[in-house]
């Protein structure tokens, strides 16, 4: 018998606005789905040029097998990425999937979210699986065809 490891629990965002969305999309609402989590800020390069090209792939490829959330996590240049900001990047970048903002706390430079994950910075992957449960957070540049074999064998797994 084979057994698979032990995943710790998806911290639950913290989001002060979302864009893209009526509803307030939570990882406890969203227990039977796989989500992508795409962590981002819009003056990052390398957001700009992999990690939301990649999301938007995510999107056109997996379609309803997996729900995306973009997170714009602001720990520099904050005067320079308010929602304002962001509302204007999301649509010159035709970005239609829900995109939260991650909460700060006062005196803090990292956002709330980003913390819990402990993200090394943007662009930033994070999947969750069905059951709620943290399968990877990786950092940089992600490789599309390991990405896309790991969702794969996610969305294989039936729901919980």
């Amino acid at each position: 018998m084979t057994t698979e490891p032990t995943y710790m629990d998806a911290p639950e965002l913290a989001v002060t606005r979302w864009f893209n969305t009526d509803a307030s999309p939570t990882l406890a609402n969203l227990k039977g789905e796989v989500v992508v989590i795409e962590a981002f800020q819009m003056l990052c390069p390398g957001c700009v040029s992999h990690g939301i090209p990649q999301a938007q792939r995510i999107q056109q490829n997996f379609g309803d097998d997996v729900t995306l959330l973009g997170l714009h996590t602001v720990f520099e240049h904050h005067e320079a990425m308010t929602p304002v900001s962001l509302e204007a990047f999301l649509h010159e970048y035709k970005i239609t999937f829900p995109v939260g903002v991650d909460a700060h706390t006062p005196g803090e430079t990292t956002p709330v979210t980003m913390g819990r994950y402990h993200l090394r910075g943007t662009p930033s992957l994070v999947i969750v699986d069905r059951a709620g449960k943290l399968r990877a957070n990786a950092f940089g540049h992600v490789d599309d065809l390991p990405l896309g074999a790991a969702l794969a064998r996610l969305i294989d797994h039936p729901r919980p």
